[in-house]
């Protein structure tokens, strides 16, 4: 079976110069509500990608930002979209490299953007979210939801199951969810 969240299948596809969906209109609108000014409070993007959140984060919310990808392709691509001081880039496995390779112990804001449906073993991951958020702060996650798309489409798969969304928000002190045609945010709380 294939580790659909290792490098091994995103760097193949990153390396080919495959695009995802940028960060706009509505759903910017809904990341500034729900993580406010950063005011030079740590945030990390889990599966940062080309670093269009990231940048976001950083440049227009003010957050000390890290991205990691387990791409290489994607940071690279990321480092190219950045000119001047901005995000710091790392090579990172998320959901097995040892989070001490951190460049800091806890985050204000921890991201993750359409990566979520990937992760394999989502109870594992979501403890390690809550290990490096800081007391207070805010996990975004976006992710498709199940239901949204015709039957036939052939992005159907793409969607977590109801199941998958219930126990993303299970043990959260505060769940805050908006939807945008397919996606659905939330904004978690400790």
């Amino acid at each position: 079976m294939t580790r659909t969240a290792s490098a091994a299948y995103w760097e193949p596809l990153w390396a080919d110069g495959r695009g995802y969906r940028p960060l706009e209109g509505r759903e910017a609108d809904l990341l500034q509500h729900a993580l406010g000014s950063g005011r030079g409070r740590g945030a990390l993007d889990i599966g940062c990608g080309d670093g269009g959140l990231a940048r976001f984060l950083h440049h227009r919310l003010g957050y000390r930002v890290t991205g990691i990808d387990c791409a290489p392709s994607a940071l690279a691509a990321a480092r190219r979209s950045e000119s001047g001081p901005g995000p710091v880039w790392r090579l990172m496995d998320f959901t097995a490299d040892d989070l001490g390779e951190l460049p800091e112990p806890a985050y204000s804001a921890v991201t993750c953007r359409l990566v979520y449906r990937w992760v394999e073993d989502k109870p594992a991951f979501l403890d390690r979210v809550r290990r490096v958020l800081a007391p207070g702060g805010v996990f975004w996650v976006v992710a498709e939801v199940a239901g949204r798309r015709e039957e036939g489409d052939p992005l159907k798969d793409l969607a977590i199951t109801a199941g998958e969304a219930e126990a993303l928000t299970a043990g959260w002190s505060s769940v805050r969810v908006a939807d945008i045609d397919v996606l659905r945010c939330y904004a978690l709380r400790p």
